[in-house]
């Protein structure tokens, strides 16, 4: 049996874990559906400590967002451009693609979703027949308030034990770290 050249990159215990599809990867908070503190904690040394937080952070995010929308039938990322419909009103889907900086395959996708569940329509555009309009139906104009109420209860989550002053810093310095990534 040979050992590993010390050249080869040593990966931590969450890493080979999750590789190794081990229980330990698949560690779950049953109430958020979330990686549990436990199993995210274990790389806590090495470089990029904060960016390696950040993902943990907003994977679990996520997860635990896309759990509260499911009982919604939503996805995780379709409420963000449900919102904007919302707020904006009917959309080129073009501007939509922008406004989410997602890849238009993907917003394409999540567009013909919505609109098979019968939340958005897609007509063409009556001044540009070439570009496509999205809006809401009544069905997703419905869901509004419900939307509103899975993102208070995921902010509630979230933000759970930090009192005010933690809550306004912690906003502070998240849109300070997305200017630093956006170049805003």
């Amino acid at each position: 049996m040979t050992d590993a050249p010390d050249d080869t990159p040593a990966r931590c215990p969450a890493e080979a874990a999750e590789a190794a599809g081990t229980a330990e990867a698949a560690a779950v908070d049953e109430a958020a559906g979330a990686p549990c503190a436990a199993a995210a904690r274990l790389c806590p040394g090495g470089e990029g400590q904060v960016s390696h937080a950040i993902a943990r952070v907003a994977r679990a995010h996520r997860i635990t967002a896309g759990n509260l929308l499911r009982r919604l039938g939503l996805h995780a990322g379709q409420e963000l451009l449900m919102m904007r419909l919302w707020e904006a009103g009917p959309q080129r889907q073009s501007e939509l693609i922008k406004l989410l900086g997602l890849d238009p395959s993907t917003v394409t996708r999540m567009v013909q979703r919505l609109e098979q569940a019968g939340l958005v329509t897609r007509e063409p555009c009556a001044a540009d027949r070439r570009a496509v309009v999205v809006a809401t139906t009544g069905a997703g104009e419905a869901l509004r308030q419900e939307v509103g109420r899975v993102w208070q209860e995921l902010e509630e989550r979230t933000l759970a034990g930090l009192g005010e002053e933690d809550r306004s810093e912690l906003a502070r310095l998240l849109a300070h770290l997305e200017d630093n990534l956006t170049g805003c």
